[in-house]
């Protein structure tokens, strides 16, 4: 269903500052210290300016072995709660990393969804966020006093699948304002050699430089996610719409390193095969992780101790999915309370709130109960 809403009030994403010096090199921290994994003076400069660099083969296969190893655990336990409850007709154990959850999904549409839901972080993923040798390259973007971000990401893209194919925005569109005024460096991270095929990354060359946020929408198509017409870049964010698409294929064992502040998008992966991908995100610890208040970050360094120990208490089991959807609360009639909730395919989240509702789908249904759409006083089409 499409609708055409419109509104006359001021969305509550929407604000009219720039903070291009927050995003830029003039942001880049003065860092002395040789330390291992430290990437060389151009790429670091590249960051800032063009706002992404793709880093080839920064992990070890032994550093990024456990990972896969933990989403075989995750794909295994869903499979056996699934057949468990009728909805799966085999366990599919026969399939191998890269080909299991398709075979799961076949059967259980928006089983993949169900996974990218589950938010248990373990130990491997744990690891690898505080990796030594990528802290060190973290420090050379934000200097030596260094939180993890709330938000991480399993990203479970099966192939074809619409619900795995991110459409343009820039991170903060999905935080709240209090994002629009800190550098948050994203790393993204493949666990297969990725390419245009099996839905690599691509960027908007320079489009942080604004140091503006830019209009986006919800929701595209048959997904949760927001997106930014590329019409808003070129005018909003000086996109050159010809020139400054750049596509980011990335090989196992490196990473895409992304400015919060840049538009990019995913491409459909036409292959055969999932394309696995971690995403982790750092800040300083003195500014709010603009989460809407349900989760704040945790801290990895301090330049007051050297010696500081992680504290993973209240972190690492925390839901924020549930968070999420009763934040959300607000705008609908009543939540619906699934039969069942462990296999509920719907997302629902705080930025839902902040942009114009155009598409409407089955996670914005829960938002709605037939009444109202968005927090305007939108008319139906």
């Amino acid at each position: 269903m499409t609708t055409a809403e419109s509104s006359t009030d001021v969305l509550p994403g929407l604000t009219n500052e720039r903070h291009p010096d927050i995003f830029n090199l003039k942001a880049r921290p003065k860092v002395t210290e040789k330390k291992p994994g430290q990437l060389p003076e151009h790429m670091i400069k590249q960051f800032f300016e063009d706002g992404y660099v793709i880093v080839k083969d920064f992990f070890t296969k032994e550093e990024l072995e456990p990972c896969k190893k933990a989403i075989e655990r995750f794909v295994d336990q869903l499979a056996h709660k699934l057949y468990n409850a009728g909805k799966i007709d085999e366990l599919y154990s026969g399939y191998g990393f890269f080909e299991r959850l398709t075979k799961i999904e076949n059967d259980f549409p928006g089983a993949n969804i169900v996974l990218h839901k589950y938010g248990v972080l373990p130990q491997a993923f744990k690891d690898l966020w505080t990796n030594e040798r990528l802290l060190n390259v973290v420090e050379q973007l934000i200097g030596p006093d260094i939180a993890g971000h709330p938000v991480w990401n399993l990203r479970t893209k099966t192939p074809q699948n619409e619900a795995t194919t991110v459409p343009w925005h820039q991170d903060t569109a999905y935080l709240d304002r209090n994002s629009y005024t800190v550098l948050q460096p994203t790393a993204w991270i493949p666990l297969l050699d990725v390419n245009a095929d099996n839905g690599c990354m691509q960027v908007a060359h320079r489009g942080h430089n604004t140091g503006k946020v830019a209009r986006h929408q919800c929701c595209y198509g048959k997904t949760w996610y927001v997106m930014l017409e590329e019409e808003e870049m070129a005018k909003t964010l000086e996109v050159d719409l010809d020139k400054d698409i750049v596509t980011c294929p990335v090989p196992y064992g490196g990473m895409l390193l992304l400015n919060n502040m840049i538009p990019h998008r995913s491409l459909p992966n036409m292959s055969k095969q999932i394309r696995w991908s971690l995403d982790f995100r750092w800040q300083t610890p003195d500014h709010s992780a603009g989460f809407y208040g349900m989760k704040d970050h945790l801290l990895f360094r301090t330049s007051k101790d050297p010696d500081h120990t992680i504290d993973w208490t209240g972190f690492d089991g925390d839901d924020r999915w549930s968070k999420q959807k009763d934040s959300v609360k607000d705008l609908q009639d009543v939540l619906p309370n699934a039969e069942d909730a462990d296999f509920d395919t719907t997302i629902q989240g705080p930025w839902m709130k902040k942009w114009d509702l155009v598409h409407h789908n089955q996670h914005t249904a829960k938002l709605t109960d037939g009444k109202q759409l968005s927090w305007h006083a939108p008319t139906k089409a």
